[in-house]
């Protein structure tokens, strides 16, 4: 099962995760989701656990436990849906024709 953890402290990295979680179960993977610019932390992760039980588990007593001074939040994660690309080559659409120049030539 794949969980979806929020509200963490930037200091929090992948094996500080993956300890949280570890006394619930064996932990696939951990992982803190890092800016792509800057490369700090976003105060969010995701933890991937083989066993659904010990999951289940794992959310119910850690959501909304403290770590590092926050409350974090700790639940299942949801699909990541299609979305579509985006078109940065400046035809069509940009800003839903709501732009400021719009009426001005």
């Amino acid at each position: 099962m794949n969980i979806f953890v929020s509200n963490l402290s930037f200091n929090v990295e992948d094996e500080d995760l993956r300890e949280f979680f570890t006394p619930y179960g064996e932990v696939s993977s951990a992982k803190i989701i890092n800016d792509r610019e800057s490369g700090r932390s976003r105060g969010f992760g995701f933890v991937e656990m083989s066993d659904d039980a010990a999951a289940k588990k794992a959310i119910a007593e850690l959501d909304g436990a403290t770590v590092e001074g926050r409350a974090i939040k700790v639940s299942e994660a949801k699909p990541k849906e299609d979305r579509p690309a985006r078109n940065f080559s400046g035809g069509g659409n940009f800003n839903n024709n709501r732009s400021y120049n719009k009426n001005r030539y």
